[in-house]
């Protein structure tokens, strides 16, 4: 949209710096950035006569969300992942793109595409970069590297030992690759063992050591105990998961290496409705409030709530280790039964453990982009950064549940709803 100026007004506005809303507020925006932010006659001082207003009446105005964990090429249907790897590539890149727009419609403006098959995901972004589709701005990490048979090791890119792994690297930063992801414990995927390592720290550290040599952030997945310290000693920039798993698959706290955690300062993207199966726990609250849920389905939702007490209590406890701030929303979409489009369910659970609404929006904004690497881009609403938008009807920084109300979604100035 080259120059074109536009005005947005709301009746209030969380920059994502502050922890409350600022009422009867105005954005100005020239050529996709912010160029004034404040009180409406202020900015309107500001404003050129032939700019276009855009009065969105009693919303809340935030900057667009960011998720940090998304798997584009799966449905999140409640396929397993055998299932969903017996599509064709071609059919991927459609899943992708049905995806990309049900995010962008929910405020996610940026995303992190944390690893599909062969050039899948690469091929997503060019689909961006071309117009061809709609979506989130996206950071794509291409293929994951895992270990022989390890989590995804369908998706093909197969590394073992230092040097295969720095081979790995090259290969995918040469693709196009904007971070790096490696599989540092067994997932999901058939004949993985969740609670075990997959990496040795030497291992790790190649990955890290050739990423940084190209300017690229890095991302380890890790659930078992094992991998999270090795991925701590190693220097990866971000965890995934962080679910303190022994190979019993048993979640049990390890305060030794919560201390470790906080004193590296690694970013921690705990994916809390994946362990937690929270939409379908969303499914059956709401049958329960309606009156209409079978008793079979009110012990299903008994267990599972049960089950994710067990998982929000580690969050709770991680939080004492001084972790708040390095705590980036994720949703793991695609994958089994999470459907895109809901972040919103990934802060209503970090309000469970002890942030607050606030709080919760700001780690889905600025610590969002500073984890990433976007930070002097995008995660506020600032003069100079790209405006990315979302309106909610209701003020998210003191109900949460306004953040699944979007009313209205900006991208680089342009209304995408």
């Amino acid at each position: 949209m080259p120059n074109q100026t536009i005005q947005v007004r709301a009746a209030r506005l969380t920059d994502g710096i502050s922890k409350s809303s600022k009422t009867d507020q105005a954005i100005l925006i020239t050529d996709g950035r912010i160029t004034a932010v404040g009180p409406r006659e202020v900015v309107q001082q500001q404003t050129p006569p032939e700019a276009k207003i855009i009065d969105l009446g009693s919303a809340c105005v935030a900057p667009g969300l960011i998720d940090g964990h998304t798997h584009l090429s799966l449905a999140g249907d409640g396929r397993s992942y055998v299932e969903m790897f017996a599509d064709t590539d071609e059919m991927m890149v459609l899943t992708g793109a049905m995806n990309l727009q049900r995010h962008l419609a929910a405020g996610i403006t940026t995303i992190r595409e944390h690893g599909a098959r062969n050039r899948v995901g690469f091929t997503l972004k060019e689909g961006l970069a071309r117009g061809y589709i709609s979506g989130p701005r996206m950071l794509v990490s291409g293929r994951p590297i895992t270990c022989t048979g390890g989590h995804f090791h369908m998706c093909n890119e197969i590394a073992d030992g230092e040097a295969e792994i720095r081979r790995s690297v090259r290969r995918l930063v040469h693709e196009g690759a904007d971070y790096i992801k490696i599989m540092a414990s067994g997932g999901g995927t058939k004949g993985t063992i969740p609670g075990l390592a997959s990496y040795t720290t030497a291992e790790l550290h190649a990955a890290v050591h050739e990423a940084h040599h190209f300017h690229r952030l890095t991302a380890a997945h890790c659930r078992a105990k094992e991998s999270m310290v090795r991925a701590v000693e190693a220097g990866i920039d971000l965890m995934e998961h962080a679910e303190f798993l022994d190979p019993d698959d048993q979640l049990r706290f390890d305060p030794k290496i919560a201390e470790m955690m906080a004193e590296s300062d690694i970013w921690i993207s705990p994916t809390l409705q994946a362990w937690t199966r929270y939409p379908r726990i969303v499914e059956l609250t709401a049958k329960r409030d309606a009156g209409t849920i079978s008793e079979a389905e009110e012990t299903e939702r008994q267990q599972l709530e049960a089950r994710a007490e067990v998982r929000l209590d580690v969050m709770r406890r991680m939080l004492d280790y001084g972790l708040r701030d390095r705590i980036v929303p994720g949703t793991d979409s695609g994958v089994g039964d999470l459907a895109f489009g809901h972040l919103d369910y990934d802060l209503q659970l970090l309000g469970r453990v002890g942030f607050t609404p606030a709080e919760a929006l700001i780690a889905a904004t600025r610590i969002s982009a500073e984890a990433i690497g976007l930070g002097d881009e995008i995660g506020t609403i600032e003069p100079g950064k790209v405006a990315d938008l979302v309106a909610f009807d209701g003020d998210p920084t003191t109900d949460i549940a306004a953040s699944s109300r979007v009313v209205a979604v900006f991208q680089a100035g342009r209304r995408i709803r």
